[in-house]
């Protein structure tokens, strides 16, 4: 079993930074991609970014194109997310997730075996 925890989170202000972690423990760990959501009070979960583990090709929802950067650390915490100019509309809970097997549907939550439990991302306008 593999445990996905994810750190960073917090309050700022709107054009401000944070950087998310995802660390993941438990059994040997190689997935396919690594990816970000987030769910808003009353939204459905989205799709943000994700990044393959091998050859760490990204992709991103169009939203935070240019502001937002995910990236992996094969040695140690396995993904993180820099978020710069944050809005007012990004506040939602971010959630990590992997994916062990190839899949063309990196954007699909379906499509992730593993979850972690999220953390709150809220920015004030």
């Amino acid at each position: 079993q593999v445990q996905l925890v994810e750190s960073g989170g917090g309050l700022v202000q709107a054009g401000g930074s944070l950087r998310l972690s995802c660390a993941a423990s438990g059994r040997t760990f190689s997935p396919y991609a690594m990816g970000w959501f987030r769910q808003a009070p009353g939204k459905e979960r989205e799709f943000v970014a994700a990044v393959t583990w091998a050859g760490g090709n990204t992709y991103y929802v169009d939203s935070v194109k240019g502001r937002f950067t995910i990236s992996r650390d094969k040695a140690k915490t396995p993904v993180y997310l820099q978020m710069n100019n944050l809005k007012p509309e990004d506040t939602a809970v971010y959630y990590c997730a992997a994916t062990l097997g190839f899949t063309p549907y990196v954007r699909n939550p379906p499509e992730y075996n593993y979850w972690g439990q999220g953390t709150q991302v809220t920015v004030s306008s």
